[in-house]
């Protein structure tokens, strides 16, 4: 696939309509495409364990920094395979394992590498924070392993961490969304810029905030409730939203020439 080169984009008007039928087509995507939604999901989980097993490893959570650090990494890769499956259905091509993968491997030399910095740089900075919340409310407790002695988050002071790292953590996670929530299909449909891609998703979310940001909470609350069961959940959560995001970006974008 040789993407599209880049014309003005023309933010629409986003209502409940377009976010059932994009669910709707995400669903029939992955039902009709399963192997691919698996495979990429698949990814997902892997890393999911990876940072699970590394926390609970006595002795070494050192490990947890890089595991940690390559998990959101790999995210933005990952969802462009389940967005090429989805414009490959919509264009009619053929869906080959070597032209799917070989796609995102080719992101690689786009703007998805600044996307995932863009990610990185959201995620170290949200530990970072998260630390000092830890270190402002219980620093001066006595020090004790949370995962026995789980009765600390009871305390007053362990219950004003959680909500002050809640509110943070919300506000982290609202930014986040409104930057890449269609600009990361942009950029494997498009030659835009990063900067570009995420200011066009930043606009679609103030076009339409009611409507967006009800969609980022169904997404978060949806891939909460798919980690409990051992991250089971999110072999079809991921593949459902991801092939759903894609069409959710071709009903919030419209493309017109430059000039005459």
């Amino acid at each position: 696939m040789t993407p599209t080169p880049a014309d003005k984009p023309e933010i629409l008007h986003v209502d409940l309509s377009d976010l059932t039928q994009a669910l709707t087509a995400g669903w029939r995507d992955f039902r009709a495409q399963p192997l691919f939604g698996l495979f990429f999901a698949g990814i997902y989980v892997l890393g999911g364990w990876l940072i699970v097993f590394s926390l609970a490893a006595k002795g070494q959570l050192w490990w947890s920094l890089p595991a940690s650090a390559g998990f959101p990494i790999l995210g933005p890769f990952v969802a462009c395979g389940l967005y090429e499956v989805s414009r490959r259905r919509e264009a009619g091509e053929p869906l080959i394992w070597g032209q799917v993968l070989g796609v995102v491997f080719r992101q690689k030399d786009r703007q998805i590498p600044s996307m995932a910095a863009v990610i990185v740089v959201f995620f170290l900075f949200w530990n970072f924070l998260a630390h000092m919340i830890f270190a402002l409310f219980l620093g001066k407790a006595t020090l004790t392993n949370v995962t026995t002695s789980a009765e600390v988050f009871l305390t007053p002071e362990g219950m004003a961490m959680l909500a002050v790292g809640t509110v943070v953590g919300a506000i982290f996670a609202t930014l986040l969304f409104a930057l890449t929530v269609v600009s990361l299909p942009m950029l494997l449909d498009r030659e835009v810029d990063f900067v570009t891609a995420m200011l066009t998703s930043l606009g679609v979310v103030t076009e339409s905030p009611l409507v967006m940001l009800g969609w980022g909470a169904v997404i978060g609350g949806s891939l909460f409730v798919a980690m409990l069961p051992g991250f089971a959940g999110l072999f079809v959560v991921l593949p459902v939203f991801g092939h759903a995001t894609w069409h959710l970006y071709r009903r919030a974008i419209a493309w017109e020439r430059e000039g005459p």
